[in-house]
């Protein structure tokens, strides 16, 4: 007898459709899994026999033979068994086939036949959506997870011998035992939505860079003392970015699932805000495993990798960022295959001037020139060329304490970055580009127009400053993000010179 149902599979962030064929005949008795599988996948056929059994169904004595197609797709984890047993029961007769074909079976089976969690549900319920499948049945602690993909109906499983009743039962019955998981909206809020820019003593300046960051999606270093409002400043960048759009919510969310990490997102509106420890390896941030998971920088897509004492980072974390500060995307080679999951984060960085962090007041700083060179040489040339935006921290002062007006609140900063990114919007409506801060060198000229004189005066800071080409690119692009929160079309002198100002902050501490 032959049978076949559906299930999907993931291979990085790529879901695709799985279909789970299953023969019996007679023959040499064994049960034989084929269909490039791995050796997790393979341990299926021990976990479904026996949770068959624990529900009171034995396998026939046969030559059994289950092939994932499509077969030149490796497949690895543990969320084909509970597809694999409802195969083995339709090709038993204990049920038709032909009454779940739009039906996908995802979930792994234990002993005791009980369905357990598996990660990456969401991805492959959006994937098998489009594929056709209307109904998924699923873990039932994943059903909540499952909600978030729409068009298609969800039943959460919690035993084997549910997953029975569900194949055997026809009709209105089968509603009626087993009516579809009610997705309800939550509500959701920001990211840190109790804390306010208005609780940050002065640091004006570093304040309006974390603004024009924000509004055109530009990389962003604070440096100054320990103590000045850096991490605070950091902090606060998610309450001035937009929500994420229905879109990027899923895709984030996609990832989060992949990882095993959905809950952290749960109830938040807000983009990422992902900050790893220094000690943190190359591995943690790109992602690895033998079966790959995202890393952090995945983890900070569409949101906001912060890095806090950069210099404190080991050299080879820092230049794994290369890549995916260029690509928007982790690239993880392995015997299967490349795995590719997507990073398009926005880097802010904070560090001290030297190691003691008291540069340069020399009556508090205890550092040589040499402690100072080699602290600061563990930031490469590459990774400070692809930082927009440099700003300093100064230290704050008593009488900042005792201000009537305290600085722009959120809301306000909000709406100002609001209004940029509107017109950026309208301005790459017809382009693959978002944001100021993603324009590449070559289509600067188009989008970023220049005047006589903002020309001539950009001319004369290119020479006087020995910058590099993506340096000259990367101040038009913040002089027109400048603009654009100044609600002006046309880009000015006045905003080339703030741009030039945030652009060269590096100079005072990388001479």
């Amino acid at each position: 007898m032959f049978s076949a149902v559906y299930t999907g599979g993931l291979h990085g962030m790529e879901a695709y459709l799985v279909r789970v064929e299953v023969d019996i005949s007679r023959g040499l008795p064994g049960f034989e899994l084929v269909g490039s599988v791995a050796g997790d996948v393979k341990e299926a056929k021990e976990r479904v026999t026996i949770a068959l059994k624990n529900a009171g169904i034995s396998l026939p004595v046969a030559k059994i033979t289950v092939n994932l197609s499509p077969a030149d797709i490796r497949k690895e984890g543990t969320g084909y068994d509970m597809a694999i047993a409802a195969g083995l029961l339709a090709c038993m007769g204990i049920f038709d086939a032909n009454t779940v074909r739009d039906t996908a079976f995802l979930g792994e089976l234990a002993l005791n036949g009980e369905v357990n969690r598996v990660n990456g549900i969401l991805p492959i319920a959006l994937a098998l959506q489009k594929k056709g499948i209307k109904r998924m049945l699923v873990p039932k602690a994943k059903e909540e997870e499952c909600g978030l993909a729409p068009g298609i109906s969800l039943i959460g499983i919690r035993h084997i011998k549910e997953l029975l009743s569900y194949v055997q039962a026809e009709g209105e019955e089968r509603k009626k035992q087993f009516p579809p998981f009610e997705k309800v909206k939550k509500n959701r809020k920001a990211t840190g939505e109790n804390q306010d820019f208005a609780d940050i003593y002065g640091q004006e300046s570093a304040k309006r860079a974390a603004e024009i960051a924000a509004a055109g999606f530009h990389h962003l270093m604070l440096a100054g003392a320990p103590g000045t409002g850096k991490t605070m400043i950091a902090e606060r960048i998610p309450q001035i970015l937009p929500p994420l759009t229905d879109a990027e919510q899923l895709e984030v969310f996609s990832i989060y699932s992949i990882a095993g990490k959905l809950k952290e997102m749960e109830g938040k509106t807000g983009r990422p805000f992902v900050s790893p420890h220094h000690t943190s390896s190359p591995q943690a941030l790109a992602g690895g495993g033998r079966i790959p998971k995202p890393g952090l920088l995945s983890l900070s897509h569409r949101g906001i990798l912060f890095l806090d004492e950069m210099p404190e980072f080991s050299q080879r974390v820092l230049e794994v960022l290369r890549q995916p500060l260029e690509e928007k995307k982790v690239q993880i080679a392995r015997s299967g295959g490349t795995y590719v999951y997507p990073a398009d984060f926005m880097l802010v960085c904070a560090m001290n001037p030297c190691p003691c962090g008291y540069y340069p007041d020399k009556n508090r700083c205890t550092c040589s020139e040499t402690d100072i060179r080699r602290y600061l040489g563990r930031i490469s040339g590459p990774i400070l060329d692809r930082i927009d935006i440099f700003a300093e921290a100064a230290n704050v002062q008593v009488k900042d304490f005792h201000r009537e007006n305290k600085g722009e609140k959120t809301g306000v900063i909000r709406k100002r970055v609001m209004k940029a990114r509107e017109r950026q919007k309208i301005r790459y409506r017809n382009s693959i580009w978002q944001f100021n801060g993603e324009l590449p060198g070559r289509e600067v000229e188009h989008y970023c127009k220049l005047g006589a004189a903002e020309q001539h005066f950009l001319e004369e800071v290119f020479e006087a400053g020995q910058m590099s080409v993506r340096c000259y690119h990367k101040i038009i692009k913040i002089a027109r993000t400048v603009a654009d929160l100044a609600g002006e079309e046309q880009i000015t002198v006045n905003h080339l010179a703030e741009a030039v100002y945030f652009n060269s902050g590096k100079q005072r501490f990388w001479k």
